[in-house]
């Protein structure tokens, strides 16, 4: 069950998410009176100057689509402004490159997502000769030590990929007011549904549209969101000249149509999670379980207090051989094995035998066990869920 502050919080979100492409330009109701807003697909507008002149030119720059679905995605983070790129990747890669100036300085959690950590430490380190220091941020004091005056980005994942580690936000926002540092969250695993870390005190919001957001695994995107007018212009730039990364007028699409359920699918998700979660956490095989919404997370209550519910991501780790843990892979019929998350099927992932690339980490980050098993629990029936795992476990 979900824990918005009040029922009207989430019946307002519900609201915003159905609706919030219907704004004061309402694009798609020129002289049509969509309900959905179209698919613009042309590269280019025909110009006109004066009062004719159009709000979009070269799609690259701007098209309709897109800035329709970047409205949507301001009014669910509670932003001014939001960028829609390529990939998750493309959206982390633009706020880093704009942020970060060669030779600057970079603060960052020691437990984030392998890709992001690899754009630190071989192109922001490598190639701009930044300095990178990982710290455990799940103590703000870490953080306030790694922080100097020539810090250009705090960045955090909150909850983190795959460990299921919690920051908090707020705190973190206030080192970062001190020394005068933008500070970026990662908040994927989340989903605006569940937090909010503008709110929170954030200067930058990421997300995979890929994951939540999306919702149906047949899309790839990523969104940045920010209250800053200066960051804006600066990843604007970003998105639209020195990289490039937009996301097509059909994936905006896909994103803008999966936001509408992203409410009621964040709810089934929680729900299931937290069932499966349970479920594990009683089981003989089962050595740990890393999921927000139980007790024994030692994060608990700050997930309590900056989330409005735990969301739909947990790992878990297998108390057993690597032989054994892929005999248990293979024998699960309802979970399907493979990357990713946040769509309506359930899917597990073991980095160390599906993505031994992405497994290996620096020694600074923070060390993913060899028999961990990260699971994004889908929509499907709790008791068909169980029972899956029930069966697989030896």
């Amino acid at each position: 069950m979900t824990r918005h502050d009040s029922q009207s919080d989430g019946d307002r979100f519900a609201t915003i998410a159905v609706g919030a492409a219907k704004t004061g330009s309402q694009p798609h109701r020129d002289g049509t009176n969509d309900v959905v807003p179209p698919i613009h697909l042309s590269t280019t507008f025909e110009w006109a100057s004066g009062e004719d002149a159009n709000e979009h030119d070269y799609s690259r720059e701007s098209n309709p689509t897109r800035a329709a679905l970047e409205e949507q995605l301001a009014r669910l983070e509670g932003g001014e402004h939001a960028l829609a790129f390529a990939s998750g990747m493309a959206a982390t890669s633009a706020t880093m490159l704009s942020l970060v100036p060669p030779g600057g300085h970079v603060v960052s959690s020691n437990s984030i997502y392998s890709g992001t950590e690899k754009l630190l430490t071989e192109h922001v380190a490598g190639h701009l000769g930044a300095d990178i220091d990982f710290v455990d941020a799940r103590d703000p004091d870490n953080v306030a030590a790694a922080v100097d005056a020539d810090t250009d980005l705090i960045w955090a994942e909150t909850p983190s990929n795959p460990l299921i580690r919690l920051c908090d936000i707020r705190a973190i926002a206030d080192v970062a007011d001190d020394h005068d540092a933008p500070f970026g969250v990662d908040s994927t695993f989340a989903s605006p549904y569940y937090q909010s870390p503008l709110e929170l005190g954030a200067d930058v919001v990421v997300h995979s549209t890929t994951k939540y957001l999306n919702g149906h695994s047949d899309s790839i995107g990523g969104a940045v969101i920010t209250d800053d007018d200066g960051i804006f212009e600066q990843l604007a730039f970003a998105q639209q000249v020195g990289l490039g990364n937009v996301l097509s007028p059909f994936d905006c699409y896909l994103v803008a149509r999966g936001i509408k359920t992203l409410p009621a699918r964040m709810e089934r998700h929680e729900e299931n999670a937290m069932a499966v979660a349970r479920f594990l956490e009683r089981h003989d095989r089962v050595a740990r379980v890393r999921y927000p919404g139980l007790a024994s997370h030692p994060q608990h209550e700050l997930a309590n207090e900056q989330m409005s519910g735990y969301s739909g991501m947990l790992s878990f780790e297998f108390d057993g051989t690597l032989i054994e843990l892929e005999a248990f892979v293979e024998g699960l019929e309802v979970f399907t094995p493979g990357a990713s998350l946040g769509g309506v099927e359930s899917l597990v992932e073991v980095p160390s035998l599906m993505l031994p690339d992405e497994f290996s980490r620096s020694e600074e980050s923070a060390a993913v066990p060899e028999t961990l098993v990260r699971v994004s629990v889908g929509l499907e029936g709790a008791d068909d869920l169980r029972e899956d795992l029930r069966t697989a476990l030896p």
